[in-house]
């Protein structure tokens, strides 16, 4: 529920839920790269919050890679999940799923789900083009 409170207040602060705008008036540093084996990260360097982005990944993707780092930052910006994951073997399925849950709620909101009131969670997610289990953590709420 933490995630749905958040993502509603940022949305509301920056008057949007884009999360490309809000990270920019977060002063977020965006870096597009060609990644390799994951479609974005979030850093903190130096007193600097980066967030990299697969810049060829479909644009809808990139929203939602963007949102998914933006909630990385806000609720884990003293973890590292990727050291985590790869040096540590530490289960880091928690943050993904918060992360996961932050950006559908950001990018998602409830009246939104409304519209698809008489649809099945398949139907909403394909209009919506989000994959059925990433809308399902909002669906079932």
């Amino acid at each position: 529920m933490k995630e749905k409170v958040l993502a509603n207040k940022l949305a509301k602060k920056f008057g949007t839920r884009n999360p490309f705008e809000i990270i920019k008036g977060m002063n977020v540093i965006l870096i597009p790269s060609d990644l390799i084996g994951v479609r974005g990260f979030y850093q903190y360097f130096q007193r600097n919050n980066l967030i990299y982005i697969d810049q060829n990944l479909p644009y809808q993707e990139q929203v939602w890679v963007c949102a998914h780092e933006l909630a990385h930052m806000l609720i884990h910006k003293k973890s590292n999940t990727v050291f985590m994951d790869t040096r540590t073997h530490f289960n880091t399925s928690v943050y993904e799923n918060e992360a996961n849950k932050f950006a559908i709620e950001l990018l998602v909101p409830d009246d939104v789900i409304l519209e698809y009131h008489d649809c099945t969670l398949e139907q909403a997610a394909n209009a919506l083009g989000y994959q059925k289990n990433l809308l399902e953590l909002k669906w079932l709420k």
